[in-house]
């Protein structure tokens, strides 16, 4: 539709009226003869001499090119604008952050299928964590692979079809044998210091304990707390395992509390499932909607309307030659 910005400014439409109205016209003196005999030839003529001027008098066609240009000067001022149907754009509000374990012993074939067949470990995370990542629409989401150091595999995006093929690409080792799981909440605090969103959330998922970092995991819960980052741990370990197999269940459940997270224990895929689809239920889409609809200015054409029509009527008959003059008494 059109519209004017500054609708306001049509007052100044009648201002040319009241000019002439209220603004006495111009007087000024110039030269002339001097008759040694006016009063007589005054007398003769049975005329009383006063005081006069020479007004210019303005045709009707002159009067009615004017109006109309200042009409046109006054629509250009008010900004008439094409204002075209709203654009609406959706702004994510929440960020959330997979932390996946690929150490070694993701590898391990002791997850059971819907099927009931034994699978990797990774096999099964890559499934769960995938349909995961589909059902995040309004998020933007971010990927960290931990091993013996934590490796950031894509930032906060929304192309959600990369995540997931950056997923289905994961293999056991390729982070590295051990876990280094107070470094990856390290560098996961990092990625979100760049983000400004209101929502910060961390999910890691893990099946062994600490063994490579340099920051101790519940330093970093710490820090993670300070920044608003709540963080959601999985793991799907063997609790009674020993070593660097041994699922720290503890740690992960400190972490969790300290920033007001939950942890979560999946034993196969079924479980693993539905941990991610409590995960789903508890952070639901959150985004802040914008909208706006653009303008396109169209000032110039009234205005070079104006400039074309006065042009053309003084380019034709000059600025004096179609004036008539009078004189007022």
């Amino acid at each position: 539709m059109y519209e004017l910005e500054l609708p306001w400014l049509l007052v100044l439409l009648p201002l040319p009226i009241l000019a002439w109205w209220l603004i006495p016209a111009w007087r000024e003196t110039s030269s002339s003869i001097r008759l040694p005999f006016f009063t007589e030839v005054a007398n003769a003529a049975g005329v009383e001499p006063s005081e006069g001027s020479v007004i210019p008098q303005r045709s009707w066609l002159q009067l009615i090119v004017e109006s109309l240009a200042w009409c046109l000067i006054v629509m250009a001022l008010a900004r008439p604008q094409f204002v075209e149907p709203p654009v609406e754009k959706q702004e994510p509000q929440r960020d959330i952050l997979l932390a996946l374990d690929l150490s070694q012993s993701m590898e391990t074939k002791d997850f059971r299928a819907s099927d009931g067949a034994t699978e990797p470990r990774v096999a099964a995370v890559r499934s769960v964590v995938s349909d995961f990542v589909s059902k995040r629409t309004g998020d933007r989401i971010g990927l960290i692979a931990f091993g013996d150091a934590p490796y950031p595999l894509a930032p906060f995006t929304m192309d959600h079809a990369l995540v997931r093929s950056l997923i289905y690409g994961l293999l056991p080792g390729i982070a590295g044998p051990r876990t280094s799981l107070g470094d990856t909440l390290g560098l996961a605090i990092r990625m979100f210091e760049k983000t400004s969103v209101p929502e910060k959330v961390l999910i890691v998922l893990t099946d062994g304990n600490d063994t490579a970092s340099r920051m101790p995991p519940l330093k970093a819960a710490e820090v993670a707390k300070n920044k608003q980052i709540v963080i959601h741990t999985i793991g799907i370990g063997d609790p009674a395992a020993t070593g660097e197999d041994k699922l720290d269940v503890t740690v992960l459940q400190k972490i969790a509390s300290t920033t007001g997270g939950r942890y979560f224990f999946g034993g196969n895929s079924q479980e693993l499932s539905a941990i991610y689809g409590v995960l789903d239920q508890i952070t639901p889409e959150d985004q802040k909607e914008l909208s706006w609809r653009p303008r396109i200015e169209l000032f110039h054409w009234p205005l070079a309307s104006a400039i074309v029509l006065l042009s053309a009527w003084y380019g034709m008959t000059g600025i004096f030659g179609m004036t008539r003059r009078r004189i007022s008494a």
